[in-house]
């Protein structure tokens, strides 16, 4: 059985104690493949070099989290652009717009989200959304960016049914990780309502990590648990999940086997 982490930080300083030992019970568990969101400048030199090590393992994508706009964001999207030229990426992310911590740099964001749009579209690559209390706002955005090269996955989906419709109607992927073990995630009502070829798995490693290790380091290896838990909501084999979800990261990336 095979599974792919199509979203996980595993080059983030909260591995550096124990990163090849992490990454080799992610292999043993049966996940295969992992897809590195970037962060900012500061990140890409950490994601890179894990990138290298693991050539056929460990993927890199390019961009600027909304969490990381700043002042500076014309040096850092001139940044990237210097590195796509240098480099190939499987996506252009973790982009989007979060609304949760700070909103001094709301119109920043949005720069920053149609700017990566375009780069998707220039480079016919996967965009990679993050959505925190701004799903209407990231969703209008890439419904005005949408042609026929702009693809990607909304990830950390825990929106309602209408929104999913949304997300389908684009043509994108959610991305399904840890929340969907949290009781009151609402994904329990969510996913029996949602065929699986509109879902990823993914773990957003080192962050929200599931049940029974929630509040805890999360890692990659934890994508057992996520597909589990699907299996069990949507009563099929997890075997059937990994199948599926794995077909469409596959799909979603432009990889094979």
């Amino acid at each position: 059985m095979q599974l792919i982490d199509t979203h996980a930080h595993i080059y983030a300083e909260e591995f550096n104690s124990d990163r090849n030992e992490m990454l080799q019970r992610c292999f043993e568990n049966g996940v295969s493949k992992i897809f590195m969101p970037n962060i900012d400048s500061s990140s890409i030199e950490s994601m890179l070099n894990l990138a290298d090590e693991f050539s056929d393992q460990c993927f890199p994508m390019m961009g600027l989290h909304p969490c990381s706009v700043k002042e500076n964001i014309e040096m850092e999207l001139k940044t990237f652009d210097d590195w796509m030229m240098n480099r190939n990426f499987f996506a252009i992310g973790e982009t989007g717009l979060d609304f949760h911590w700070d909103k001094t740099f709301v119109e920043q964001q949005k720069i920053s989200l149609h700017y990566h749009a375009k780069l998707a579209k220039k480079n016919k690559l996967p965009i990679v959304l993050h959505t925190r209390e701004s799903f209407e706002d990231t969703a209008k955005i890439i419904e005005d960016e949408k042609d026929e090269n702009l693809r990607g996955v909304f990830h950390c989906f825990s929106g309602s049914i209408e929104q999913a419709q949304r997300v389908i109607n684009l043509g994108f992927y959610m991305g399904i990780g840890g929340v969907v073990t949290y009781k009151n995630s609402g994904l329990d009502k969510l996913l029996p309502q949602i065929d699986l070829k509109h879902i990823v798995l993914e773990t957003d490693s080192p962050y929200l990590a599931p049940v029974p290790f929630r509040g805890k380091r999360n890692e990659s290896s934890y994508l057992t648990i996520i597909a589990q838990r699907i299996a069990e909501i949507k009563n099929i084999s997890v075997a059937e999940v990994a199948r599926i979800t794995t077909e469409n990261a596959m799909n979603l990336f432009g990889i094979s086997h």
